[in-house]
């Protein structure tokens, strides 16, 4: 155990052997930052047992952020905050470790007498690998793992085609979504009822960013505040990236800052674009728990990770800074390293350039947005980008090649969003297009036609 960890776990840990021997069952925190409408918080608590809520700072994930001054970091710090605050309200604490989750366990099971541990599901691969060892771990010591369903309304094989089967094909996954949809999927979880069983102990003092290696960000987060006006002129104002045409809901599905069902409750009805994307989330997901090879990293379309792309790091270097040339690529770049955030339109056309037009594998790409996301989920990211380069499920097919020219004066037609984040678009400072539009499409057609023959 290294000796950042120490003073969180195991000095916490001695301090209060001494005064409990309390059977009690654990609340794990993880995508789901919020006390309200939480499937694992509702059922750890209907118990009746005293519920111990935890968060852990997990190693394993912080030590592979190259940025210090990494912006999820402290968007997850702040939401624990905020839920403390709620906590010593009920005279309760949340329990906040900076560890390996195998070591937070070992040492959580020496000071508590532990019944269960209650948790949401996640998806990816790396979730699945970590709860299985914790399940493995409580089992050892007479305690059990229960996950339950929540940063989703259905998820694995609740929503499949009549023959058992998942769909890979979205608009007929949406419509049995629809079809299956009912007032019990959206019904909020009652948490507040049993908030009388919340352990009650003194506040837990949380390892700060600075001793866990890390800064605050300076950057202003969106705002989880239901938007009725908006998403009513959602399908009018989407595709525009140069006007505050979209939620940004993202980050706060990402950490459960807000719930899946009661903003998919709040927009039926009221826009059906909206409802869609959501649904695009909950498909993303689907696809990830069904089909373990693109949850492992290969192309949902195996015969993509057979072609051998270009792969040239000086023109990835380019497309990163934002300098080939294409003025709507190159704003989307430079918002995304500049704030974390990259409109959604925008992602599409610079995942076709970098794919199509530069012939670099789709997962460099994908690398590079999980690095910068502010809203960075794997499930929906792998399946933006593979929609993009054509290896992915229900995707645009190779030879469908965006012109980034034309979807600048399609939607930025005034430019407001390219002035904003290339301000030297009209100066001798501004590149020229790193490579010829007509030249790149014939090029890539030639090269997605010969790769799969």
């Amino acid at each position: 155990m290294s000796n950042l960890f120490e003073p969180f776990v195991e000095g916490f840990v001695r301090k209060k052997k001494l005064v409990m021997a309390v059977r009690v069952n654990i609340m794990w925190f993880r995508r789901d930052l919020r006390l309200h409408d939480n499937a694992a918080l509702y059922h750890s608590l209907r118990t009746g047992m005293p519920v111990v809520p935890i968060f852990i700072f997990d190693k394993y994930i912080l030590d592979d952020l190259e940025d210090k001054d990494d912006q999820r970091v402290s968007f997850i710090y702040l939401a624990l905050e905020k839920m403390q605050e709620q906590l010593l309200k009920l005279e309760s604490t949340l329990e906040v470790y900076y560890g390996h989750p195998e070591d937070v366990f070992k040492s959580i099971l020496k000071t508590y007498e532990v019944e269960c541990v209650y948790a949401n599901n996640d998806y990816e691969q790396y979730a699945i690998d970590r709860d299985d060892a914790i399940a493995a771990l409580l089992k050892t010591n007479g305690a059990e793992f229960k996950p339950y369903k929540d940063q989703v309304v259905f998820e694995k094989g609740e929503v499949l085609k009549d023959d058992g089967t998942a769909y890979t094909v979205f608009t007929p996954y949406s419509r049995k979504w629809k079809a299956t949809l009912n007032d019990f999927y959206l019904k909020e979880y009652p948490t507040e009822k049993y908030f009388s069983n919340l352990y009650k102990q003194e506040e837990n003092k949380f390892p700060s960013l600075n001793e866990m290696g890390f800064k605050e960000t300076k950057e202003k987060f969106p705002s989880a505040e239901f938007k009725k006006d908006l998403i009513k002129n959602y399908t009018e104002t989407r595709n525009f990236p140069g006007i505050n045409g979209t939620s940004r809901y993202g980050v706060h599905l990402r950490f459960g800052t807000i719930s899946a069902r009661q903003l998919t409750a709040r927009v039926k009805g009221l826009n059906e674009t909206f409802l869609n994307e959501l649904i695009w989330r909950e498909f993303y997901q689907m696809i990830l728990w069904n089909f373990d090879h693109v949850r492992k990293g290969s192309s949902f379309k195996l015969e993509f990770d057979k072609l051998q792309w270009r792969n040239n790091n000086e023109e990835f270097d380019v497309w990163t800074k934002g300098k080939t040339g294409y003025p709507i690529v190159d704003a989307g770049m430079r918002q995304l390293n500049a704030t974390g955030f990259m409109h959604n339109r925008v992602r599409m056309i610079t995942a076709s350039f970098l794919t199509k037009h530069l012939l670099i594998d789709w997962r460099w790409g994908e690398a590079y947005f999980a690095k910068k996301l502010l809203d960075y989920d794997f499930a929906s990211n792998v399946g933006g980008w593979q929609w993009a380069s054509g290896s992915g499920v229900d995707a645009a097919p190779y030879f469908r090649i965006f012109n980034p020219t034309l979807q600048a004066k399609k939607f930025d037609p005034e430019l407001r969003y390219i002035k904003k984040w290339v301000q030297e678009i009209n100066s001798f400072d501004y590149p020229q297009p790193m490579i010829d539009h007509e030249f790149a499409r014939k090029r890539a057609l030639e090269f997605f036609k010969k790769g799969f023959n």
